[in-house]
């Protein structure tokens, strides 16, 4: 029962006893008396009833205040006192109860602190020695995370649900740079620890990788890596290596999956738990190339015919009896066309024109593989059984396996479609540098108008669509393909011709997985955890990604013109808190700043002046609050800012929201007050840069972090536990 209840019932019964006695006797009275005597009763009694209703109404008032009394330092002072002492069990080891109230009370809360002091020693004593036991570790773990952070290539690892639990100071930098606004708070948006990686690359494109990777794995020996290359939105071209995170020993967790593609356990027993990407930005490099082509070509072919014409000219020249007229037109030409190939050669030098041909970097992979993935993704997507009619597994190929598999299956698919095949054979043989690759089928004949149809028609199958033609990927191999058909068997193949690389030296898996530095930003428990398997109002608090945010405003009042100056924000992934994966930008209001507001924020006029303005920066924060719980203290004043904006923005922040004000109450529901600098001091923490955007976050952050062990102390696991008690405090009527 709450303690407002009980209080209410003890004024209850004191009053009963108060009046009861005395109504009861009057009662008794009134009953043996008749006639005259009960008159002459009501004439004795009557004029002394007013003052017998004040002194019973003084008194009963005085033991209501006395009641009050010893109710507050009693029980609520118990009460308190219990919530302290919850406090210095888990969230505040360092937290003491203050002795106040009666003799017994501050009795008790001495006990109660030297128990304390006690209980600090021995815990000291063992953090002593569990610090010097973790002390050679966790200097071995310093230099690798500083060799990792030093790596000139970007690295980042990702668990089988594509959330990032890994990444090097490289990658951070590489990221940034392909943020759509870099100059927004850092273009932080893009990468961060429980962050999905599908928010940069194709999901279709990564897990083409992944079921490559899951071929090899289960072919012996074989190299357990793939490439590909892509485009950024920033228009960046990135070559990506991707190799298999795998775990050890028979006993490892059920394999997980990502978009549909299994990852088995291989020969040795052990299972896929993520992947590692390792990205290098190849733009300059491709544009060097393409320059260095276009030159060649302009040297070749431009100088060709000039060198023709002097070739000609000097033949003439040879002649005896040529006569002079005809002997000076010729030097003229020769003179002419030696100018020509001068001037060519100055302006190849200094000027290049735009690439005549895109060059795409390929991979070297083993024809059978690429069979097979064919094979398998046929028959899922097409649904159209298929079968070998000739491979020969020595040959090696040199592709873009997603791009040239797009068109494969995109021919297949027209053909079941249009001409109702039954099945589809491949055949795949070496003729000298190039390699055949052969789809056959059996059935109705085509003509050569509808080939060509399709080669210049963009791919669309299965409700994707890629502005790609299939001559785009066949001249992006620097091949060929055309119909044959085979009269006396009654078929007819497409013929495609695709580049044959050397034989790659078969490598042990196992040399590609024995990387264990430790880089700057990681979280390997995320390898644990995967979003299939949850309903986010079912997730415990301590396994959800939040952002803790917290807005500075011109004012108090966001219904009537006030604006935000100033967002900031951190991450909190699997209970830590990463204060390097932050978010805090100043706004241009667009109106004048609040005297009032100013002295509380310190932000000015001139600070913001030229920041960018609101609907330039929560595009940004909503990328980096994306796919995450939302934290912030009183949150309902800076939720009702960002509501405002939903229309000139077009975005809505509609992931779940906690306030740190409204749990804290629920935690403890006898305290005095709630702000944040109260929350803090009693969890023991230390505020740093309070009225900043990014401080206050910081701050909530920590104090959330606190606030997770004592909510389960309440039976409060889940976000929907969390939720629903909050919606229950008195603090959660309170609106802007």
């Amino acid at each position: 029962m709450p303690a407002r209840m009980r209080f209410i019932l003890a004024a209850i019964v004191l009053g009963l006893l108060m009046t009861g006695p005395f109504v009861l006797t009057a009662l008794l009275v009134w009953l043996g008396t008749e006639g005259g005597d009960r008159d002459l009763l009501i004439q004795v009694i009557t004029p002394h009833l007013p003052l017998g209703t004040l002194l019973t109404v003084m008194g009963f008032g005085v033991g209501i205040a006395v009641l009050r009394t010893l109710f507050r330092q009693y029980v609520q002072g118990l009460l308190r006192m219990a919530e302290n002492l919850r406090l210095m069990l888990g969230a505040n080891f360092g937290f003491r109860v203050v002795p106040e109230g009666p003799p017994e009370v501050m009795a008790l809360a001495a006990a109660v602190n030297e128990l304390a002091q006690q209980r600090d020693g021995i815990m000291n004593d063992v953090e002593a020695q569990i610090s010097k036991a973790k002390a050679s570790v966790e200097q071995e773990k310093n230099r690798l995370a500083a060799l990792m952070a030093e790596l000139t290539q970007s690295v980042v690892v990702c668990n089988l649900d594509g959330r990032i639990l890994l990444y090097n100071n490289r990658a951070k930098l590489q990221f940034r740079a392909m943020s759509d606004a870099p100059g927004v708070a850092g273009g932080g948006e893009l990468i961060g620890l429980g962050r999905s990686i599908y928010g940069v690359f194709e999901r279709n494109l990564v897990s083409h990788a992944l079921e490559t990777i899951h071929q090899r794995l289960g072919r012996e020996g074989a190299q357990p890596v793939a490439n590909f290359v892509t485009t950024t939105r920033a228009g960046q071209l990135l070559r990506v290596q991707m190799a298999p995170v795998l775990s050890g020993g028979v006993d490892a967790v059920a394999t997980q999956a990502v978009a549909g593609v299994a990852a088995e356990a291989d020969a040795g027993g052990r299972t896929m738990t993520g992947f590692i990407l390792m990205l290098d930005n190849i733009t300059r490099t491709f544009e060097n190339e393409s320059r260095r082509d276009q030159m060649l070509h302009t040297l070749t072919e431009g100088n060709r015919a000039a060198l023709a014409n002097v070739r000609a000219a000097a033949e003439m020249l040879e002649y005896p009896d040529l006569q002079d007229e005809l002997r000076e037109r010729f030097r003229a030409v020769i003179r002419d066309e030696v100018q020509a190939m001068s001037r060519r050669l100055d302006e190849t030098a200094n000027e290049f024109a735009d690439s005549l041909k895109a060059r795409w970097p390929l991979e070297e992979m083993l024809g059978a593989d690429l069979i097979a993935a064919l094979r398998r993704q046929v028959e899922t997507r097409v649904k159209l059984p298929t079968k070998l009619e000739e491979v020969d597994e020595s040959l090696w190929v040199k592709i873009d396996s997603f791009s040239l598999m797009q068109a494969v299956t995109y021919l297949i698919s027209r053909l079941s479609d249009e001409f109702e095949i039954r099945e589809i054979r491949f055949r795949l043989t070496g003729a000298g540098r190039l390699v055949h690759l052969d789809l056959i089928w059996s059935g109705q004949a085509m003509s050569t108008e509808t080939v060509m149809n399709w080669e210049l028609e963009p791919m669309k199958f299965d409700g994707e669509s890629s502005p790609l033609t299939v001559r785009d990927v066949i001249e992006r191999h620097d091949g060929e393909m055309w119909l044959e058909r085979e009269k006396v068997r009654h078929r007819a193949f497409f013929r495609i011709l695709i580049p044959a690389a050397l034989p790659q030296e078969q490598v042990e898996a196992e040399t590609f997985l024995r990387g264990e530095s430790r880089p700057e930003y990681y979280d390997f428990d995320l390898f644990k955890w995967s979003e299939k398997s949850h309903v986010l109002d079912d997730r415990r608090l301590s396994e959800l990604t939040y952002t803790v945010f917290d807005t500075e405003t011109t004012g108090l009042n966001p219904s009537q013109g006030d604006e935000i100056i100033q967002i900031g924000a951190t991450r909190v992934v699997n209970g830590k808190l990463l204060r390097n994966e932050s978010f805090e930008q100043l706004i241009d209001p667009g109106r004048p700043l609040g005297a009032e507001s100013a002295k509380i924020h310190g932000i000015t006029a001139e600070m913001v002046r030229g920041q960018p303005n609101i609907e330039s920066v929560l595009p940004a924060f909503h990328a980096f609050a994306s796919d995450t719980v939302l934290i912030a203290h009183n949150a309902a004043f800076d939720m009702r800012f960002l509501q405002l904006k939903e229309q000139a923005t077009g975005l809505r922040f509609d992931q779940p929201v906690l306030d740190t004000l409204l749990l804290s109450a629920v935690i403890h529901p006898n305290q005095e007050s709630h702000r944040l600098e109260a929350i803090a001091d009693r969890l023991g923490l230390t505020i740093v840069g309070r009225h900043t955007a990014l401080g206050d976050a910081i701050v909530t952050a920590e104090v959330f972090l606190k606030l997770v062990p004592l909510l389960a102390e309440k039976g409060i696991h889940t976000l929907r536990e969390a939720r629903e008690a909050a919606e229950k405090s008195y603090y959660s009527r309170i609106k802007y």
